[in-house]
């Protein structure tokens, strides 16, 4: 078997990712925190670098937008059926048996078909309700003024918020896992740290 060397991951993107990865990480760590599961910075702390972190993540996010439109790499969370049938028999048998994967990446398709939905979910679903529900938070002393008291409960809130956060847990935890189904355990992980993909 040969393994070709394809150049697929733009400094930015690199950047863009493992940043955004450690700010999720951090708000995962804090924001458990502010909900009580255990105690690490103390609850005031916690909620500064929590609130903090978001900040940071959203002029992130504003900048890999724009990015993101500028340079037409939206285009490679566009959803495809395109070998989708492939994709799942891959993952749920085919690569318990050593199967070749089915999709190869290149420079104007980057990600798999079940990729492009795993990532358009936490940019559409994920992501907005994370968001909306925070700001709810941030700026709960305002609801009386923007009059969405009478019919916003802050325990409900907090109840999203924290669904979206399980749920982007459970995406990590997922995503980190799929790292390590290359052709070797680290060969993606290296690809995201080089730009270098490597594929059979």
């Amino acid at each position: 078997m040969t393994v070709e060397k394809i150049y697929v991951f733009k400094k930015f993107e690199r950047f863009w990712h493992w940043s955004q990865a450690l700010l999720i990480i951090l708000m995962l760590i804090t924001g458990f925190e502010v909900h009580g599961s255990y105690s690490l910075l103390g609850f005031e702390a916690a909620v500064g670098y929590h609130t903090i972190f978001a900040w940071t993540l959203v002029g992130l996010w504003v900048f890999a937008i724009f990015w993101h439109f500028t340079t037409g790499e939206w285009r490679q969370y566009i959803p495809t059926t395109e070998k989708i049938v492939a994709m799942i028999q891959f993952y749920s048998v085919g690569i318990f048996k050593g199967a070749p994967h089915p999709f190869r990446p290149t420079t104007l398709k980057k990600h798999n078909p079940l990729q492009r939905l795993a990532y358009l979910g936490v940019l559409l679903f994920i992501g907005p309700l994370l968001w909306i529900t925070g700001w709810f938070y941030l700026f709960y002393a305002d609801w009386q003024a923007w009059g969405v008291s009478k019919w916003l409960s802050l325990e409900w809130v907090a109840t999203f918020h924290t669904v979206g956060a399980f749920m982007m847990l459970l995406f990590l935890i997922a995503h980190v896992y799929l790292t390590t189904t290359g052709h070797t355990p680290t060969s993606h992980i290296k690809a995201m740290l080089t730009g270098w993909e490597e594929v059979d």
